[in-house]
């Protein structure tokens, strides 16, 4: 499992011209599957994401969670974080089948929901334009195989 995670004042998610998910301050995540993720990998993933300190405190040092400011989450599926590069055109094959890719993306946003965050979405597999103000700029990587 990768997450992109973007530290964000603001975002949207708009599908066929019409906003589907929108947040103020808080995480853009970017969140791909691949084969041999499971639900014990996204509660590892969920953990980390919610209580990851990179907001400023009143000393201006990155010290407060996302649950310290009460921030919310626009979650968006992104296969593409597995894309291999051996040329000039990526291939996907690294990312998860469709049907379980899905499944674990409703678990990861569920399990999120738990932890009393809001959680805006777009719509898996759609064709998405996601607009932010990544507030830093802060953007951290997470992936399951080399983080765990």
């Amino acid at each position: 499992m990768r997450v992109v995670i973007q530290r964000s004042k603001e975002a949207s998610v708009t599908i066929n011209e019409k906003v589907v998910g929108k947040i103020d301050n808080g995480y853009v995540l970017l969140v791909g599957f691949t084969d041999g993720d499971n639900k014990e990998i996204i509660d590892k993933m969920v953990n980390k994401i919610i209580n990851l300190r990179i907001f400023s405190d009143s000393d201006d040092k990155l010290n407060l969670s996302l649950k310290d400011i009460n921030g919310s989450i626009l979650s968006i599926s992104q296969f593409t974080l597995y894309a291999k590069l051996n040329g000039r055109r990526p291939s996907f094959t690294d990312a998860l089948n469709y049907k379980d890719a899905s499944e674990l993306y409703d678990y990861f946003n569920h399990k999120l929901r738990q932890e009393k965050i809001s959680v805006q979405t777009g719509e898996f597999g759609a064709d998405m334009k996601v607009s932010l103000t990544n507030d830093g700029p802060v953007t951290i990587i997470i992936d399951s195989k080399e983080d765990f």
